[in-house]
């Protein structure tokens, strides 16, 4: 039995949503709340398999902050968010805040069903068009990783880079890694040359986003 808490400011949707739930019969609806701070006491007092939350309310606590909060107490409940706009931002911060998946209020009852019981097994589920907007997200950040050329750096390349990148002088690198400033010379021309470069404050950048340094931009 997947035992589930509702929260949602529109008692007219609860309503429905309970009615349909419970005529599944490996579904139990054990709990509403109209707002995130209610929802949060609700899940810790009923310990549901699943929530199942709205995103926008706008009395109290908001479906966004509230998934972030409950995961914090309760690491290992399930929360589906259910939300009439399909907008990208807040649905990547709902997944990074620790909700399971997303759904749409306008999607079939049979879908909804199915997503509740694809989290309530551990899995993640986003609606079609969040899948898409994913996958294609993650090719472009495929594409830009194959065109970093880092990989190419032999370890000696990947340390002068470093030291360039923190403002040691080419003697200094010399003292520092034991060979001579020619052959950090050497060195350094063919990172420019790997990387596709033309000055230091290119490398520099470079160094930061690929947090080199210690911190990233």
């Amino acid at each position: 039995m997947i035992k589930i808490l509702l929260v949602d400011d529109h008692a007219v949707v609860r309503s429905g949503l309970k009615m349909l739930l419970n005529t599944n019969p490996e579904m139990e609806v054990i709990g509403e709340a109209s707002e995130g701070n209610e929802g949060i006491k609700k899940a810790l007092k009923l310990k549901p398999n699943v929530v199942v939350m709205d995103l926008s309310m706008p009395h109290g606590k908001d479906g966004l902050s509230a998934t972030k909060e409950l995961k914090k107490l309760l690491p290992e409940i399930n929360i589906l968010i259910l939300t009439m706009h399909d907008d990208e931002e807040y649905l990547f911060r709902a997944i990074e805040g620790g909700a399971s998946g997303c759904i749409l209020k306008s999607a079939p009852h049979s879908e909804l069903m199915s997503a509740i019981d694809s989290v309530a097994k551990g899995n993640a589920y986003l609606h079609p068009a969040a899948q898409k907007r994913l996958m294609e997200e993650y090719l472009a950040g495929a594409k830009q990783d194959s065109n970093d050329m880092y990989h190419l750096l032999s370890d000696r390349e990947q340390e002068v880079l470093t030291l360039v990148a923190k403002g040691y002088s080419n003697k200094e690198i010399a003292e520092q890694l034991v060979i001579s400033v020619k052959t950090v010379e050497t060195h350094k021309g063919k990172v420019m040359e790997k990387l596709q470069f033309k000055t230091r404050p290119e490398l520099v950048e470079y160094a930061v986003k690929k947090g080199l340094l210690g911190y990233g931009i």
